[in-house]
């Protein structure tokens, strides 16, 4: 899963960088100016960056739509976990040093 997900986004950095060369052949023509091709670069680099955050977003949904279709602890359990343990050590410490 993970793999597919550093694919994706290498394709996506591959993409980007395809995007800035093509960009700068224009501007070296001199069919883009050098001020529109840094607000077209903005635009696309913020699109880019949106996609991310939705990829991110879908893939944590997945992941744990499939830990809970798994019946295995997800980070919240472990921690609720890890806090009602260390509850319970802080309990028995206490009641050992009172005796």
């Amino acid at each position: 899963m993970l793999d597919v997900v550093r694919k994706a986004l290498l394709a996506g950095l591959g993409v980007q960088e395809r995007a800035k060369e093509f960009v700068d052949e224009l501007v070296k023509k001199g069919e883009l100016s050098q001020s529109d091709a840094a607000k077209l670069m903005n635009e696309m680099m913020a699109k880019a960056e949106k996609s991310s955050e939705e990829i991110d977003k879908k893939v944590s949904e997945i992941v744990e739509k499939t830990l809970e279709k798994l019946s295995l602890p997800g980070k919240k359990d472990v921690e609720k976990l890890e806090k009602t343990l260390q509850e319970i050590s802080n309990r028995v410490k206490n009641l050992e040093e009172s005796r």
